[in-house]
């Protein structure tokens, strides 16, 4: 059998035990005594790692840790580049419950794909500084349309290039915890020491602000009211749905007639549909039951009486377009689509100069419940957030006639107590 040689151990094929052949990596293990033992382990099989490059590249981490205490030429060499395929295959690899969710490795994949290795790839990382990293977060663009990078070696290209939009805070900031995402899974393997981007202390890694470029909008009681007036059905009962439960938009996708007990009003959401991917929901608070008004409990019977997808197997709000094809009631609808075609247009129509989409309904859903001084635990119950300081700190925003309302009482009581009575009166 032959052997790819390295510093650090070896990789080839073998024979497991039943007899079935994988990858194996072999090395030598020195005793304290001097003596060499030969050691090895299995990487994986043949249909996990198609070629000996991609095997050798899932030895990286298992070769550095066995050389944990002497870090080898290799360590110190390992690029960005090499890091992230690491990741890849230990971290953003499905592993049921234990691992991270679809959306999230979705999420990552795209960021690593559009940011982090075209900039960083070939960048050793024990090179990669915080300032340097804090430098080019800083000078970030959207990304350009596709029909311009024909233009690249043009100087009109250049210019355009300087013209785009640089990236939200929020944005850089979630591309900043990748890459310390990215370096705590080095440490964690002994590939690097340290973490630069996070740093030894409050203030020494990357800064990075992560503050909103403006107010998410809220919708008045009105205003929905409005918008829901001119639906057709099966989008009125989904927005009536969203506003009187602030269900996340994949939670709404994933909804389907086997999760409703119309007996108790009660829906239980038991997975999340993104991209047409199903999932589990976003954190064990999200699994809890969701109470269901008797209102909105009626617009579903009659939604299911319209729709032909009523078994309780069938997605509430299923594609019956013909462009679906086979998949057509097989696969709930695109929201996005949906709030594209069928619900902004009705928004622009009436005037309603706010930005809305689906998470505008659960913003809403949460002021309204804070400006009816409902208990903060309710409010998170009924949100499903894992902490308290989500709702108040990021979701929940108090409403004018709400702010009004406080004000006027503090007013009233200086007026009442303190005040001297011409100022009482107005004088």
């Amino acid at each position: 059998m032959t052997m790819a040689r390295y510093q650090n151990g070896c990789v080839g094929v073998a024979a497991n035990g039943s007899g079935a052949p994988v990858w194996i990596f072999r090395w030598y293990e020195t005793q304290p005594n001097g003596e060499r033992i030969r050691r090895k382990k299995q990487i994986g099989t043949l249909d996990q790692y198609k070629t000996k490059a991609a095997a050798e590249k899932a030895a990286i981490g298992l070769r550095l840790a066995i050389n944990s205490g002497k870090r080898s030429e290799l360590s110190r060499n390992l690029t960005m580049k090499q890091l992230i395929q690491h990741f890849r295959e230990k971290e953003l690899v499905d592993h049921g419950e234990d691992g991270r969710a679809w959306s999230t490795r979705d999420r990552y994949e795209g960021c690593l794909n559009a940011w982090i290795e075209p900039r960083w790839g070939d960048v050793a990382l024990d090179e990669i500084k915080a300032p340097m990293v804090e430098e080019w977060l800083r000078d970030l663009r959207c990304k350009p349309r596709k029909h311009r990078k024909q233009q690249t070696a043009s100087a009109k290209w250049k210019q355009a290039k300087k013209d785009l939009k640089r990236l939200a805070p929020a944005t850089k900031a979630k591309i900043r915890e990748l890459m310390s995402v990215l370096y705590n899974h080095a440490i964690r393997w002994d590939f690097i020491g340290y973490n630069p981007i996070s740093g030894p202390n409050r203030g020494a890694g990357v800064r990075q602000s992560s503050k909103r470029e403006r107010i998410p909008d809220i919708l008045a009681v009105s205003e929905m009211q409005a918008i829901v007036a001119e639906l057709e059905m099966r989008e009125r009962v989904l927005l009536f749905l969203d506003m009187a439960t602030g269900l996340r938009r994949g939670e709404l996708t994933g909804i389907q007639w086997g999760d409703i007990d119309f007996e108790n009003l009660l829906i239980d959401v038991r997975r999340s549909v993104v991209d047409q991917v199903v999932g589990r929901c976003k954190n064990e608070a999200s699994q809890k039951p969701v109470p269901l008004d008797e209102y909105t409990a009626r617009d579903l019977v009659a939604w299911r009486q319209e729709t032909p997808y009523r078994n309780p197997e069938d997605w509430v709000f299923a594609s019956n377009s013909n462009r679906a094809g086979k998949k057509r009631g097989k696969q709930p609808l695109w929201l996005q689509t949906v709030m594209r075609y069928h619900i902004q247009p009705v928004i622009k129509r009436l005037g309603i100069n706010k930005r809305v989409g689906w998470h505008t309904f659960r913003r809403t859903y949460t002021s309204l419940l804070t400006d009816n001084q409902e208990n903060v635990k309710v409010v998170q119950e009924l949100l499903r957030h894992s902490s308290a300081k989500v709702t108040m700190d990021i979701y929940a925003q108090a409403q004018m006639p709400a702010k009004r309302k406080a004000q006027q009482k503090v007013v009233e009581m200086m007026r009442r107590q303190d005040a001297p009575e011409a100022l009482q009166m107005g004088a």
